[in-house]
């Protein structure tokens, strides 16, 4: 089913980041159509994914679930692109996690054969969404989280009437942080909920977001506590399946938690299938991620073997619009191309179409200080070898928040020859 739609699927000509496209030009056959960003053939700013990384990318995350003996569900938030997700199975990922049901629905309609949805399933217009795919394919593998008696009831009630079953998780939280069970009272109720509907409702395993906390200590402490409780629930003959999942794992602490999970069992004839759920190591970035690579390498003996870590896949190319004054340029480029929740875009290279060079590393100081909906403002040094036209290669912080700004991401090698394009489904 997959191969089919995306075969299918046209490239967006009135989208941008895009060169001239042929009516019948589509994401598969896009490498065809012979651009590359440097001569010009696309329109700026372009959204790109450095080929090469991205491979690397999927090698290492592969190689390192391995080592822990875990299974890889990506966060699919990230991206929202079906082409990447074939890639992130490809290498070896057990399925792909999504945060709502209408994401839920564009994956599976693109063939991703197994979802978690690390959220809550609430309201008939979403359930309805969760049922018609489970109607429509037996084979389809939904799970979502639970924590409280209100959601695990009206989940009962919903797919009872409908004559289906349900996969839950039990959620854990902490005080003061997001969703998820914070005590033995609540976990109580949502048990005793879940019972109420044994036809409906089917219990999985365990799942935690780790993200909401911010030191190490206390996360490995959350941790240890979850693990805690799916062993003794486990004793309770609380779980459906012979494979009790545990999942957890955003994309800063993924080490933490295949050190505390990898490896553990259940004192019960059922297996424990560990789950990490990160996004954001398929294209990386150079902030807040880079600051968690770094911790990571630091600490965790398995990546530091591992040698050369994740690297930053996701560029934004924009042009010098104006310069209008000694010490200032603004580059077309803005709040609608680029997240900026966790820091501005970072200038990478510098490029002069037509000079017959390669794009040379941009000076430190060329600084990107404030952005608007369209443009960035760019601290530069009196004298500044930098014109109207120049184009100016950007990394980033946070690459969630930059997928959901376009519509197509273009694949492109080291030459920045154009290689490919993805969809994205926000």
């Amino acid at each position: 089913m997959h191969s089919t739609l995306i075969q299918k699927t046209q490239l967006d000509t009135l989208g941008k980041g895009l060169g001239f496209v042929p009516l019948d030009s589509t994401f598969t056959n896009s490498a065809s159509l012979g651009w590359s960003i440097l001569n010009e053939d696309v329109s700026l700013p372009v959204a790109v994914l450095r080929q090469s990384r991205i491979e690397h990318n999927l090698v290492w995350m592969k190689q390192f679930i391995d080592r822990y003996g875990v299974e890889l569900a990506p966060h699919g938030k990230t991206t929202m692109s079906p082409e990447l997700f074939q890639m992130q199975l490809s290498h070896g990922a057990w399925g792909i996690t999504l945060a709502t049901a209408s994401q839920t629905q564009a994956a599976a309609a693109h063939g991703i054969p197994r979802i978690i949805m690390a959220n809550q399933l609430v309201g008939k217009g979403n359930m309805a969404i969760i049922a018609r795919l489970q109607q429509a394919d037996p084979n389809f593998y939904f799970c979502c989280i639970v924590d409280s008696a209100a959601n695990a009831d009206a989940l009962g009630q919903y797919f009872s009437e409908h004559q289906q079953k349900l996969k839950i998780l039990l959620e854990y939280g902490v005080e003061g942080g997001r969703t998820g069970i914070r005590n033995l009272e609540q976990e109580k109720a949502v048990l005793d909920a879940i019972a109420r509907w044994p036809h409906a409702l089917s219990l999985v395993g365990v799942e935690l977001y780790e993200g909401v906390l911010s030191e190490e200590q206390a996360i490995r402490q959350l941790l240890q506590h979850v693990l805690a409780r799916t062993q003794a629930l486990a004793l309770q003959n609380k779980f459906d399946e012979p494979r009790v999942i545990l999942s957890g794992a955003g994309s800063a602490w993924f080490d933490v938690v295949a050190e505390e999970f990898g490896g553990k069992s259940l004192a019960t004839n059922q297996t424990l299938q560990v789950i990490l759920r990160p996004g954001c190591y398929l294209t990386h970035d150079v902030g807040v991620y880079l600051n968690a690579e770094k911790r990571i390498q630091a600490s965790n003996p398995v990546a530091r073997e591992m040698g050369r870590s994740l690297l930053p896949a996701l560029q934004l190319w924009a042009y010098v619009q104006a310069v209008p004054e000694s010490n200032r340029a603004i580059i077309a480029l803005g709040k609608r191309d680029a997240a900026f929740d966790a820091g501005l875009p970072i200038t990478s290279l510098h490029y002069r179409p037509g000079n017959g060079q390669t794009p040379q590393t941009a000076p430190s100081d060329w600084t990107i200080t404030a952005m608007m909906d369209q443009h960035a403002f760019m601290s530069i040094p009196t004298g500044a070898d930098i014109k109207v036209g120049d184009m100016l290669a950007f990394d980033i912080s946070h690459p969630c928040l930059t997928f959901d700004k376009w519509r197509q991401v273009l694949l492109v090698d080291e030459q920045y020859q154009v290689t490919g394009a993805v969809q994205t489904l926000f």
